[in-house]
């Protein structure tokens, strides 16, 4: 775990230019000075991303929002007094202090405040905003220990803070804050029947949007394995199939078949709470990469609460990929 003289190690090399993984309670991030457009350049090197696709900037506490953000409205503020530090970005107008390297070229801004104590002590250290994505190469599986993230970023990161597994286990929520009723872009770590209870008013889920933000793609969150999607009910059978034409399968098996015999070469069990499996859910795709296999048949838990972001994270991972992945 991180110590003390750790996190002033990471907060000098942020200010040299250099980049830091950094634990936050959703995923590890891959953190570099926001303010810094060469450092911020890197951060889309190293993770292998396209320079349109805007960073989020995560802040010491909801007292600085100002220092990067300009006209934010007061539903937006009511949101950040509620839910920061926690899994919520808001994007808002681009204030000064960030440069467009870190947006993607947009006049928005994706912000927010971790919830983790040695995310924390890194922004308090560093003094300033730290632009970070999720520390993987783009479109694959996000890192919720330091170890993924060594094993899949190795010595590209100057820098790795230790702080334990993440407790959320799948990205913030990124709401639109900019226009006249703030929609969710992206379901993560705070859900939405939360965010309607601040609001006292139902919000809005599209499909798609006209700001970008991460986690768009069509294929995101994918593990090496192709992930096919299929009803409960459908799992044992499509797993067989699968497996009689050669594949190398690895099973998500919905808590409604735990006790199921599965022919599969390897199999996760998914946990009936939401929270613990969207915790689990990208070690479980992890693991079954590691065991080899080349297919994974996984079923959508139900849309509500966490269990939303963790269809969002499947529905991504089984999306269409390029002809090179």
């Amino acid at each position: 775990m991180a110590t003390t003289s750790d996190i002033e190690k990471a907060a000098g090399v942020l200010r040299a230019g250099g980049l830091v993984a950094l634990p936050t309670e959703t995923v590890y991030g891959l953190g570099a000075n926001a303010e810094d457009p060469a450092a911020v350049a890197r951060v889309f090197e190293v993770k292998g991303r396209p320079p349109t696709h805007p960073l989020i900037v995560h802040i010491g506490g909801v007292e600085h929002l100002d220092d990067w953000a300009e006209d934010v409205p007061a539903t937006a503020r009511r949101l950040a007094e509620r839910f920061w530090p926690g899994p919520l970005t808001l994007v808002l107008r681009r204030g000064r202090r960030v440069p467009l390297e870190a947006t993607g070229g947009l006049e928005t801004v994706a912000v927010r405040v971790p919830d983790h104590p040695v995310g924390l002590a890194l922004l308090s250290a560093f003094g300033g905003g730290l632009a970070a994505p999720s520390a993987n190469r783009f479109g694959s599986v996000s890192p919720t220990t330091a170890d993924h993230v060594r094993a899949e970023l190795g010595d590209a990161v100057d820098f790795v803070l230790d702080g334990g597994p993440c407790e959320v286990g799948v990205e913030s929520t990124i709401v639109d804050a900019t226009g006249e009723a703030p929609s969710v872009l992206r379901p993560g770590g705070v859900t939405r029947e939360d965010l309607e209870a601040v609001l006292g008013s139902p919000i809005a889920v599209p499909t798609t949007s006209r700001v970008r933000v991460p986690g768009q793609h069509p294929s995101h969150y994918a593990p090496r394995a192709r992930v096919v999607l299929v009803e409960p009910e459908k799992v044992l059978a499509e797993a067989e199939r699968a497996q009689e034409l050669g594949h190398q399968v690895g099973v998500c098996l919905p808590p409604a078949l735990a006790d199921a015999p599965v022919k599969a070469h390897a199999v996760v069990a998914v946990p009936a709470s939401t929270a613990v499996y969207a915790r689990g859910l990208y070690g479980f795709l992890r693991e079954l990469d590691l065991r080899g296999c080349d297919i994974i048949i996984a079923s959508l838990p139900e849309e509500e609460g966490l269990g939303l972001a963790i269809a969002n994270r499947l529905r991504r991972a089984a999306g269409p990929r390029p002809p090179s992945a």
